[in-house]
C-alpha cells in the first residue's frame, strides 16, 4: 500500500516544478542513510563487510535494474500517463515472475497458470486504451516505459529471492540502495547541476521526504524481509492490494478518472494475478 502513494507524491511534485530525474535521484540520496541506519541496527558492520563477492554483484545489479533503470522509467512515464494507470501497469510484474520461473525451471506452467497470465496482458492492453484509438495513441509510450519498470522490478524479486536467504533482506536491500544511489547521483547532477534543488520551495522538501521514507525506505525493507520468508512469487502476488490503492487515491487526491476501458484492465489484471497465487496453491 506503500508503494501505492508513490504516484501521487511525484504528481504533486511535478506540479511544483520538480522533474522526474529529480525525484528520482533526489529520493533515492535522502532514504539512503536510512537503509544505512537499518542495516547497521540488525547486522554489525564487520558482517556486512564480509558478505560474499558474488552476492554484493549480484544485489548490486539487482539494484541498479530496478531502482535505477527502472525507477527512471517510471517516474518518467508519471509524467505522461495518470498515477493510477500507472500502478495497474506496474503490477504486471508478478505474471513476469511467473514466466521467468517457469523458464528458470523449465517446467511449462499449468493451464490454469497460462490463463491467469494471459487476462494479466489482457488487462495492460485495456488499461493502455484497449480499442480506443485516441487513449491508447496518448498512452502507449508512457505504457511501455512503465511495463519496462515491471520488468526490472520483477527480475529484482527473482534476485532477491536467491540472495536474501543467504545474506539477509536488510543487507541486500543495502547493497542494492547504495548502487542505485551510486548511480542516480552523478546522473542527475551532471545533467542538472543544483538549478531545480535551489528552488524547491518546503513543502517540495516535505513531499520529497515523505516519499523517500514511505514510498522508498519503509516498502523496500519491509518488501525484501516479505521475499525472503514466502518467496518472490507469493510476495508479488500480495501486491494486489496496490492498483485499487492508486486508484482511489488519485481520484480523490488528483481528480484523475479511468476510462470503462481502463476499469476493465484493471480488473482483469488484478483477477490474472489473484488466479496465479490460487493456481499456485493448487499445484503445490
Amino acid at each position: 500500500m506503500l508503494f501505492a502513494a508513490k504516484g501521487i507524491f511525484a504528481k504533486q511534485l511535478y506540479a511544483l516544478g520538480l522533474g522526474s530525474e529529480g525525484v528520482v535521484a533526489i529520493r533515492a540520496i535522502i532514504a539512503l542513510p536510512l537503509f544505512w541506519w537499518f542495516a547497521l541496527r540488525r547486522e554489525h558492520w564487520q558482517e556486512i563487510t564480509q558478505t560474499p563477492r558474488s552476492a554484493v554483484f549480484m544485489a548490486a545489479m539487482a539494484g541498479a535494474l530496478c531502482y535505477y533503470i527502472g525507477a527512471l522509467l517510471d517516474f518518467l512515464a508519471l509524467t505522461m500517463i495518470d498515477a493510477s494507470v500507472e500502478r495497474v501497469l506496474i503490477f504486471s510484474y508478478p505474471a513476469m515472475v511467473v514466466i521467468f520461473t517457469s523458464v528458470r525451471d523449465r517446467r511449462w506452467p499449468p493451464v490454469s497458470i497460462q490463463v491467469a497470465t494471459a487476462l494479466a496482458y489482457l488487462g495492460i492492453f485495456f488499461t493502455m486504451g484497449g480499442f480506443d484509438l485516441v487513449e491508447l495513441r496518448a498512452n502507449v509510450f508512457g505504457a511501455l516505459l512503465v511495463i519496462g519498470s515491471a520488468l526490472s522490478y520483477a527480475i529484482y524479486f527473482l534476485v532477491s529471492e536467491k540472495y536474501t536467504r543467504s545474506i539477509g533482506s536488510a543487507r541486500f536491500t543495502l547493497i542494492a540502495m547504495t548502487t542505485a544511489t551510486a548511480c542516480l547521483a552523478p546522473h542527475y547532477f551532471l545533467r542538472h547541476g543544483t538549478t531545480e534543488i535551489v528552488v524547491i520551495e518546503p513543502v517540495g522538501w516535505l513531499l520529497l521526504v515523505g516519499i523517500a521514507v514511505f514510498c522508498m525506505f519503509l516498502p523496500a525493507s519491509l518488501q525484501a524481509e516479505g521475499v525472503r520468508r514466502i518467496g518472490a512469487q507469493r510476495g508479488s502476488v500480495v501486491s494486489s492490494v496496490g492498483p485499487p490503492t492508486t486508484v482511489l487515491l488519485a481520484f480523490f487526491l488528483l481528480g484523475e478518472r479511468l476510462s470503462a476501458w481502463q476499469w476493465l484492465g484493471m480488473v482483469l489484471i488484478v483477477l490474472g494475478i489473484l488466479v496465479l497465487d490460487l493456481a499456485r496453491t493448487r499445484n503445490r
